[in-house]
């Protein structure tokens, strides 16, 4: 069933793929590689139903509501990976055309955070940094955090991304506790080696090493778990659920690699898209299709070129930022 965003500005609604479609082309449009054949390609693109042109006359207001910021930094909320991706950043600028102005303040808050952050990544890259009392942490793709010490904690805020800790012991007059705040709530490192992913309105965790206590956000004590060394779970602010054997594949991307053990394809566009500018998309048909083996992360081209030749899957690439997978 074909799904309308509701709009509460006033105007008539507007498919939500086009909207992603919209927020995608603004994002290229001000990238500073684009290129004619991509401009006469967003014309075309524009041109293509009223739908189309309405879509793209609420993306010029968008950018005329950023003219008001810093020029350079409204380049930079588009393009920089704020948000858990691109993807989410694209999500949210389709969402803020159904609603504009009303929800322009909201945009700003999140994004301005992870721009800010002390410590950043952009898509696909990794950078590792040793803390002061020194503990290591390595910041995935598209990841931002801040590193919060004082006299009486340790603490990482995570904005976005991914991070895996080795935690140090402390060697302060009175031990601090080493915490990581997520959007839905704090953890707890108990001596240990674990991943925190922020995610869409919940968190992700896996334990290599001695264990990790987790308190949701607006959850009561009773909610509180320790999770051990080789198991995994996701909590929203207000719960944590049954937790599941930690993997290889939660901790592949410290080797540039993407394990799939018989992954959804859409899934695994998913996460390859974590990776990559721009969009993966894949058709519906193939959303079941079963995905198994290791794909490089720093080279999304040959991890295409590896789906296309081992599986029933075409790649269309509409730019080199906007990447199609259908049946072959």
């Amino acid at each position: 069933m074909n799904t309308r965003l509701k709009d509460t500005s006033g105007h008539s609604p507007i498919d939500p793929r086009i909207l992603d479609e919209a927020a995608a082309w603004l994002m290229q449009l001000h990238a500073s590689t684009v290129t004619d054949m991509e401009r006469n390609a967003w014309e075309q693109w524009r041109l293509r139903s009223p739908q189309h042109r309405q879509a793209w006359e609420r993306a010029e207001q968008l950018m005329n509501k950023m003219g008001g910021l810093p020029p350079a930094l409204s380049m930079a909320a588009l393009t920089h990976p704020g948000g858990n991706n691109r993807r989410a950043a694209i999500k949210k600028l389709a969402l803020l055309m159904t609603a504009l102005p009303a929800s322009w303040a909201a945009w700003r808050v999140t994004p301005w955070e992870a721009w800010m952050a002390e410590y950043r990544t952009m898509v696909s890259e990794q950078r590792e940094i040793e803390l002061a009392d020194g503990s290591q942490v390595r910041l995935n793709t598209a990841t931002s955090i801040d590193v919060r010490f004082n006299a009486v904690q340790r603490l990482i805020v995570l904005h976005t991304g991914e991070i895996l800790i080795q935690t140090a012991a402390d060697n302060a007059v009175t031990p601090r506790p080493f915490q990581v705040l997520t959007a839905e709530g704090r953890l707890y490192a108990l001596g240990t080696r674990f991943t925190v992913r922020q995610g869409e309105e919940r968190s992700h965790v896996a334990v290599f090493d001695g264990a990790v206590a987790i308190h949701p956000k607006s959850g009561d004590s009773g909610v509180a778990q320790v999770l051990h060394a080789g198991n995994k779970t996701v909590f929203t602010a207000e719960a944590i659920e049954v937790s599941r054997p930690a993997d290889d594949t939660d901790i592949a991307w410290t080797q540039g690699m993407l394990l799939a053990d018989k992954m959804h394809l859409t899934d695994f566009t998913d996460e390859l898209s974590r990776y990559r500018q721009g969009i993966v998309r894949c058709d519906p048909v193939l959303a079941d299709l079963r995905i198994s083996g290791a794909f490089p992360i720093r080279d999304t081209d040959r991890t295409l070129a590896m789906l296309q030749a081992t599986y029933p899957v075409r790649i269309v690439y509409r730019t080199p930022y906007w990447v199609t997978l259908v049946p072959r």
